[in-house]
């Protein structure tokens, strides 16, 4: 024990040492007017910044050796730099390195950057923590991620002044290079969760349109015995819906054709599989606003249809036999703040966005804002939907436009838009997998032709065999949320900072207990997330 930590102390002297001469650097020359922003303002810890979050191809015609040789190593062309981008939650968010990005930005990006498919499943996570109790928990987690993020903020900033060094760096720097490989394998975990949970909900979208052209070129304007009418308008009692929409193609060749776990997942491939394997993302980033798009459709659209059911909540304990009883509590809660861990994972993109701030000093307030703007929409999403919704809180499905019928105009928009968008996104979260993963074993993100065929192979390998015998992303989101909660989200920021104290003797008891307190949380989520098996609803 004495020699490892006897090594990591000395390991993190040498990163301040590093940090401290390129100080004194900076104060005593001037630096060159011709030279780049990134020569000037490279991570001091290691050449290639390896972002936990993705990477993205900018054309630039200035570039110095430096950049050529991470070029090299990236399997492209010179002349040609790599900057990070927040894939997080499903929707991108492109750091330009202009070095004159406003609050509005950032907040912006950072918004934009935890907003994805766990807003689909925040109706659902209510329904398995109760009303009441689903909203505290959400303000709750929202607190926690936000203060695990600003300390990564602050030590990143610590490390590299200016040039923030990315949270990776800091970990390899206090904890060691063993520590930083869980990093890795905690962002590779999250990224083949998101990976997963796409090719479910393109299967799931794919499916509704398909429905939904089927039924008006074959049944035109009419509705046989109102199958097309959305279950949702029927008169409220303790029953779900049947599938009236499905029945009728029961004997056509169409119905075993088109079904959403035995035959689309593997149509997908055919679609999905050759994009996965371009050498360059850039072509796929061009497209990065249907994820904003996505979200600001999604408000609207669960505002329009609370507008058109009304409110159907009743917390009153006598009242439990009634569609509308909302539980004020559930012991499923663990299910929500699983969710809730991924939903609001920022640590991996948070130095990213913020790197081209005008004025630093607002970093605290933009992540504080932003953090309070995402769990509003979060909250707003997942309240409202579950409130209004007029059947019996247990039909809420962890996606909820699986409780709108595949003709509804507005849930066809929505999920044509939502698949065009995964279309597009998919790529990119495959190309920082096969980024992380060959580069950390390979150091090269092309080391062959058939070593990234391989490893996509894995990819949507298992990604179909989710889609067709556990379409769930429900759960799916809650364990990948609650171990990334843990492990990336809570324990690694606690863990460098308690160490980064210790270095600068400023360690003390209060900060080891609120921290480890910390620690335990996110470590009884992520167990709670077994327990729970078999009993969410």
């Amino acid at each position: 024990m004495s020699t490892i930590a006897s090594e990591n102390e000395s390991q993190t002297d040498r990163c301040i040492h590093t940090h401290n001469n390129q100080t004194q650097s900076s104060m005593t020359n001037e630096p060159n007017q011709s030279e780049s922003y990134e020569s000037r303002f490279r991570p001091i810890y290691s050449q290639r910044k390896r972002s936990l979050d993705g990477l993205v191809i900018n054309n630039d015609d200035s570039s110095d050796s430096s950049e050529d040789e991470r070029s090299r190593l990236l399997g492209r062309t010179p002349h040609t730099t790599v900057q990070t981008v927040a894939v997080v939650n499903d929707y991108t968010s492109i750091s330009v390195q202009t070095g004159n990005q406003h609050s509005i930005v950032t907040i912006f990006s950072m918004w934009n950057t935890m907003m994805g498919t766990s807003l689909l499943s925040m109706p659902w996570t209510i329904k398995q923590a109760g009303f009441i109790n689903g909203i505290v928990l959400l303000v709750l987690m929202a607190g926690i991620m936000a203060y695990t993020t600003y300390r990564v903020l602050k030590v990143c900033h610590y490390l590299g002044g200016e040039a923030l060094v990315e949270f990776s760096d800091a970990v390899k720097c206090y904890l060691g290079r063993i520590t930083e490989g869980v990093a890795i394998l905690c962002s590779l975990l999250t990224l083949l969760g998101g990976c997963i949970v796409y090719w479910i909900l393109m299967s799931n979208f794919l499916y509704h349109i398909g429905i939904f052209i089927y039924s008006h070129v074959k049944v035109g304007s009419h509705e046989p015995n109102g199958s097309f009418h959305s279950y949702l308008s029927f008169p409220s009692d303790a029953t779900c819906y049947n599938k009236t929409e499905i029945v009728i193609f029961n004997n056509d060749v169409f119905a075993k054709l088109w079904d959403e776990t035995k035959t689309i997942p593997l149509y997908l491939i055919l679609l999905i599989f050759p994009f996965i394997n371009f050498k360059s993302p850039t072509f796929f980033t061009k497209f990065n606003s249907f994820g904003t798009l996505s979200v600001i459709y999604l408000i609207v659209f669960v505002l329009v249809k609370a507008g058109q059911w009304g409110m159907h909540i009743d917390i009153n304990k006598n009242h439990d036999f009634s569609p509308s009883y909302s539980p004020v509590a559930e012991w499923s809660f663990p299910a929500l703040t699983g969710v809730a861990a991924l939903a609001y994972l920022l640590q991996n993109a948070v130095i990213s966005i913020v790197r081209n701030q005008k004025y630093p000093e607002n970093n605290t307030r933009d992540l504080l804002i932003a953090y309070c703007l995402v769990c509003i929409t979060y909250t707003l999403i997942g309240a409202v939907f579950y409130a209004s919704f007029p059947l019996h809180k247990s039909c809420i499905e962890d996606n909820f436009l699986n409780n709108i019928a595949s003709v509804d105009i507005m849930a066809f928009v929505a999920r044509i838009g939502l698949f065009f968008q995964m279309l597009c996104v998919l790529p990119l979260l495959t190309f920082i997998i096969r980024a992380q993963l060959l580069h950390f074993l390979f150091r090269s993100v092309w080391p062959s032709l058939k070593h990234v065929v391989l490893l996509n192979i894995i990819i949507v390998a298992l990604s179909v065999v989710f889609a067709v015998f556990l379409p769930s992303i429900g759960h799916i989101i809650s364990f990948v949320g609650g171990f990334c909660g843990f492990s990336y989200a809570i324990a690694l920021p606690c863990a460098v900072y308690l160490v980064s104290s210790y270095q600068s003797r400023t360690l003390s008891w209060i900060k080891i207990t609120f921290h480890g307190f910390l620690i335990f949380i996110g470590f009884a989520n992520f167990v709670a997330q077994f327990v729970i098996i078999g009993h969410t609803k």
